[in-house]
């Protein structure tokens, strides 16, 4: 007899008949549907449901709920196909001794796809992190939603969609790709804080490749429609991407131990043997005083952190700009930094984008915000003006003035122009405003400045050009010189660029207590 039969036979049997009955079918639903499904999943490179969660949560610590779940759909073979989990393992477990939430979907029954069941399994672990004030992970490799089941599984979705939208900002809600993920089911990872994708294996977009060239006529690749890459470099859809699974899942973990549980927590704290008051000379000649020379700003953030470790997010879009997660004597903060190593730190459509939503990020979450300036201004040209760089430049001045955490600004060279006000200026709300003995601080460059204000002086004189010199100098001497702003309280303090790590930290201990309210109303409306 097997143990389907078992389940609706009505042989009598003792206690200990039925818990091995129990643990009959606990064994049958772990299994998975057959070894050769479990083949095939490995063929493509691919790890389990099982395995994957697994990797994700401390050892022995998932607790499965609605192991025994199954459909009860009917119609196109489907009464005759009813395996337990329905395609979709969900649980709690620990991830380094604190609670975390996870879904993960099984590609081998019904290839992951979302039916009434699955998504309700979904719907119930999603309420119960919310209510449990813990982090959701979802571990996605899914076809979409179950056709024979029709508008009950696209119904699921949009259940699916409300709760991240009323789990945004509530708890940190993270989507890994580890499949397939087209249609509309796209759209949950993409109401997430943070998406991770596994190259060649995982893929998203709206209409594959087959409808694209329907329609255009475009021939494409799945990958290259939609693969880690194209979103990790082109869409800014993904944050991260790896080339394994393993890897995948273990920066997970890693960017969970620098996240709260939820909204009413701080950042976890750890003790490590990087002094607070360690100094660091090598920014000395690490940031040429030249503001025209480049330098990486990646070098910067390694000297300021300790023991020179952080997360980057977004790094490979948008790379103007730094957006990453590090920690200043063991308490974590976000860091905004321009990058003058591309496109010379200048602000455009894109790497407001990406500021603006980490700074959210970071102030849903209670983590304070170091930013680092050295901005020439925004991006000129047609194609930004014509792209919106207007509304898209307001998304991260309204994210700064919104934010109530702490949040320190460092000028280390240049801060010209709107793009100086926008990142963290004192002006819109920064607590503390520090600079380097190296900043310039204006409206515009020197050059620039005095072409406009002594156009005609330059004109008209014998030598242009030495007027212009002439010219160009007397407006740093009186306008951009390094204690300018300080003279005028728009800067606390100029400080010795090898204190900073310092005097951040001890920055950041003072404004540990800091309590701000936004004034009540139901939400703001932010620029889109």
């Amino acid at each position: 007899m097997t143990v389907l039969d078992q389940t609706t036979s009505s042989e009598p049997a003792d206690a200990r008949g039925r818990v091995a009955e129990l643990h009959a079918l606990r064994e049958q639903a772990e299994r998975g549907p057959s070894d050769r499904a479990t083949e095939a999943q490995h063929a493509k490179g691919k790890l389990t449901a099982r395995e994957r969660i697994a990797l994700l949560l401390d050892e022995g610590s998932f607790r499965e709920v609605e192991q025994l779940r199954r459909h009860r759909a009917s119609g196109f073979g489907l009464e005759a196909k009813k395996p337990y989990t329905d395609g979709v393992v969900t649980g709690w477990g620990t991830v380094e001794g604190r609670t975390v939430f996870v879904y993960a979907h099984d590609f081998r029954i019904f290839g992951g796809a979302l039916g009434e069941a699955h998504a309700t399994k979904i719907h119930k672990i999603m309420d119960m992190a919310i209510s449990a004030g813990a982090p959701l992970v979802s571990l996605n490799d899914g076809a979409g939603a179950r056709i024979q089941e029709g508008v009950s599984a696209l119904a699921g979705y949009g259940g699916i969609f409300q709760r991240n939208t009323r789990a945004s900002g509530v708890i940190p809600q993270i989507s890994v790709m580890l499949g397939p993920c087209a249609g509309g089911a796209a759209y949950s990872p993409a109401l997430t804080d943070f998406v991770f994708m596994v190259r060649e294996t995982s893929q998203m977009f709206i209409t594959g490749p087959d409808v694209v060239k329907a329609v255009t006529g475009e021939e494409i690749t799945q990958n290259g429609l939609g693969g880690a890459d194209v979103h990790a470099e082109t869409s800014g859809v993904a944050h991260f991407a790896y080339d394994d699974e393993e890897t995948c899942i273990a920066e997970v973990r890693y960017l969970l131990s620098m996240l709260p549980s939820n909204n009413r927590e701080n950042p976890p704290t750890t003790t490590g043997d990087d002094p607070a008051d360690r100094r660091s000379d090598v920014l000395l000649d690490l940031v040429p005083a030249d503001g025209n020379r480049p330098y990486d700003m990646h070098k910067v953030i390694e000297e300021l952190v300790d023991d020179g470790d952080y997360l980057e997010i977004h790094e490979r879009w948008a790379r103007n700009i730094i957006c990453a997660l590090a920690r200043l004597d063991g308490q974590v903060v976000g860091i905004v930094a321009n990058q003058p190593q591309s496109l010379a730190g200048v602000l455009d459509i894109e790497a407001s984008e990406k500021a603006a939503r980490f700074v959210q990020m970071c102030d849903a979450f209670n983590i304070p915000i170091v930013t680092l300036l050295d901005v020439p201004g925004f991006l000129p040209g047609v194609d930004q003006e014509h792209g919106g760089i207007i509304r898209h430049g307001a998304k991260l001045l309204y994210a700064y003035c919104n934010a109530t955490v702490p949040r320190i600004s460092l000028i280390l060279r240049k801060a010209y122009g709107g793009a100086y006000i926008v990142m963290d200026s004192q002006s819109i709300g920064a607590d503390l405003t520090y600079a380097w003995p190296t900043n310039e601080i204006a409206v515009m460059g020197a050059e620039g400045a005095a072409n406009v204000i002594f156009r005609r002086q330059i004109a008209d004189a014998e030598d242009s050009e030495a007027m212009r010199t002439r010219m160009v100098k007397e407006y740093k001497a009186e306008l951009m010189h390094p204690y300018y702003a300080a003279e005028r309280g728009l800067v606390d303090d100029v400080i010795d660029p090898a204190e900073t790590r310092e005097v951040l930290i001890r920055s950041l201990a003072m404004l540990r207590t800091k309590h701000a309210d936004l004034p009540s109303r139901k939400h703001g409306n932010p620029p889109q």
